[in-house]
C-alpha cells in the first residue's frame, strides 16, 4: 500500500522505512502524538520513489530493508533529495554509522529506539530548516543581508541557493546549515563543539566524528577547481574556517 499524506504543515511531514511492523506502528504513534504525520515504507525500493514523489521534509531510514539496503536508499535519494536523512543503526555497526553519514545521512539513532531520543533529534533537525528561514541576525559581507559572500562564494539564504563562481553548487539541507553556520563567522575558526551543539544538540565527546565527514563532503563540492586550496580550512585542534580569500574561489 502506498503511503499518502494528507494536506499539514511541511515540516510536519515524516517518511518511517522500517520493516519491522511492531517498532514501525509503535515510532509512528508517538510520533503522531508529538504533532507528526508519519507515513510507512517497509521495503527499500519503495522508500525511494516515495522519497521522490512525496519530497517528505525528514526520512527515518533503517539500515536492514528488504529490496533495496537503507545505505543503497541513501545513496540513490541523494540524487536529487536535500530533505534530512536520519538513520537508524545496530549498537555494534560503527561502519553503518560511518557509511551512512559519508553517503549523506544527517544523522543516526542506535537501536534499540529510545522514543524521547528520536523525537529530540528530529525536532533539532527541522528546528535547523525553521531558524534559516529568517534572515534575522545574519551577518553579511554585502548589504543585501539575505546574501553572504566569501570571495567567489555567495549564500542566498532567501532561496537557499549556493553558488561558486559561475556554477551552482547542489547542497543536502544539513550541508547548507553547516556552511551556513560557518559563513555567519566568517573567517573565524569555529570549534566542533559549537558546530555539534549547534546541528545536533548535544555535546561534543571527542568521539563524534559525523560533523567531520560532513564538512569531507561539503568540501568536495566546494572544490576550487584544481587550484589546490580549500575554501574550508581545518585548524588542528580547533576546528574550522570559512575562507575569506577571494583567490581561494572557484570558476578560474
Amino acid at each position: 500500500m502506498t503511503p499518502v499524506f494528507s494536506n499539514c504543515a511541511h515540516n510536519h511531514r515524516l517518511l518511517l522505512v522500517e520493516d519491522d511492523q511492531e517498532l514501525a506502528s509503535l515510532i509512528q504513534d508517538y510520533l503522531t502524538k508529538n504533532g507528526f504525520q508519519v507515513a510507512i515504507v517497509a521495503n527499500g525500493l519503495d522508500a525511494v520513489r516515495e522519497i521522490q514523489t512525496q519530497r517528505p521534509a525528514l526520512v527515518i531510514l533503517d539500515v536492514m530493508l528488504p529490496g533495496l539496503s537503507g545505505m543503497d536508499v541513501c545513496r540513490q535519494a541523494r540524487l536529487d533529495y536535500n530533505g534530512f536523512i536520519l538513520m537508524l543503526t545496530a549498537l555494534d555497526e560503527d561502519m553503518d554509522q560511518m557509511l551512512g553519514l559519508e553517503l549523506g545521512a544527517d544523522d543516526y539513532i542506535v537501536k534499540p529506539v529510545q522514543p524521547r531520543l528520536l523525537l529530540s533529534r528530529i525536532r533539532a533537525l527541522l528546528r535547523r530548516l525553521e531558524h534559516t528561514g529568517s534572515n534575522e541576525g545574519v551577518a553579511t559581507a554585502t548589504q543585501d543581508k539575505s546574501v553572504i559572500s566569501a570571495g567567489a562564494l555567495t549564500i542566498d539564504l532567501r532561496n537557499r541557493v549556493v553558488r561558486l563562481g559561475d556554477r551552482s553548487v547542489e547542497l543536502t539541507t544539513a550541508e547548507f546549515e553547516l556552511l551556513l553556520l560557518l559563513a555567519r563567522s566568517l573567517g573565524e575558526v569555529v570549534d566542533r563543539d559549537f558546530i555539534i551543539q549547534e546541528l545536533r544538540g548535544f555535546d561534543y565527546d571527542g568521539l563524534d566524528r559525523s560533523i567531520d565527514r560532513r564538512i569531507s563532503r561539503l568540501r568536495k563540492k566546494l572544490q576550487d577547481g584544481g587550484a589546490g586550496q580549500d575554501i574550508i580550512k581545518t585548524i588542528r585542534g580547533k576546528g574550522y574556517q570559512l575562507c575569506t580569500d577571494p583567490d581561494l574561489a572557484g570558476g578560474r
